[in-house]
């Protein structure tokens, strides 16, 4: 019953998630000319291309269905059958979506576009990513990197994207493809803001009851603890020093944890850049 409830839930941000991203497409991708990245980017090129030199026109879900093929039994072999097939069901939900759904033109502002535009498609692929699912394509890619790397790859991914919109730029004037970039840009932030998983933070828990804090942490999340001794400057009392590395969207259970035992507890929270080491990162499903 609880799994079943998990994926109602699953499918509800995964449906949201690629009706977010087409709106994004048909919205503003395709009234500015732009380029998205990634799989959404070649197949918007290649579209383009095909209409625009061979007059041959060919649906954008036909081309990002198949370059997505090979992305997704690499993913469903290596990080996990469940992200891999709510995944799927993402990325198959917006080919249907651009197929059914109308341009609709909101603006003419090419910079209202650009920014509006990557906003919207960014919080899409953040739904799905929040759920422990992608937008696959790139996002495939991405989580493999990130799964192997234990960090967070969205800028490397935005780096990958120049490519595209080289390409873009000889073929459809570099003033698209350089707003092209404002668009990818504002998504890539939105995408790495709200994406939490491979972010990490330090706690510096400085409490006079280490055990039973420590106890109740253990009892909420599967992360080691460091006890050291430490003394207050002023009041020259003991107390215990517990240092632990956790995800950042873990760091409010720890909180709750730590003063349900100790109201008066200390607790600093630092942005870790990288973790190496005997880190438990849960594994995707």
């Amino acid at each position: 019953m609880k799994n079943t409830k998990k994926d109602i839930k699953t499918f509800i941000f995964i449906f949201l998630s690629a009706l977010f991203y087409s709106l994004s497409i048909k919205m503003f991708i395709q009234a500015g000319g732009l380029f998205p990245g990634g799989f959404s980017g070649i197949s918007v090129l290649s579209t383009r291309l095909l209409s625009k030199y061979a007059s041959i026109e060919i649906p954008f879900a036909l081309i990002y269905i198949s370059l997505n093929i090979i992305p997704t039994f690499l993913v469903y072999k290596y990080v996990g059958k469940r992200f891999t097939i709510f995944s799927v069901i993402q990325y198959l939900l917006v080919s249907l979506f651009t197929l059914i759904l109308p341009n609709i033109t909101i603006t003419g502002d090419i910079i209202l576009i650009s920014v509006f535009g990557g906003i919207l498609g960014g919080f899409g692929t953040s739904l799905a990513l929040g759920v422990n699912a992608s937008g696959g394509g790139t996002d495939f890619l991405a989580i493999y990197a990130a799964n192997k790397l234990k960090r967070e790859t969205w800028s490397t991914v935005m780096a990958g994207n120049v490519v595209i919109l080289m390409v873009a730029g000889l073929f459809f004037g570099w003033d698209k493809a350089l707003y092209s970039i404002i668009y990818q840009f504002v998504y890539s932030q939105v995408v790495s803001a709200r994406h939490l998983r491979y972010k990490h933070v330090t706690l510096i828990i400085i409490t006079e009851h280490p055990d039973p804090v420590m106890e109740k942490i253990y009892a909420t999340l599967r992360h080691g603890i460091t006890k050291l001794w430490g003394e207050g400057g002023y009041s020259h009392q003991p107390k215990s020093v517990l240092y632990m590395v956790v995800n950042e969207f873990e760091v409010e259970e720890v909180i709750e944890a730590c003063t349900s035992v100790d109201p008066k507890v200390f607790i600093s929270v630092n942005k870790t850049e990288q973790v190496i080491g005997n880190y438990f990162q849960k594994p995707l499903e």
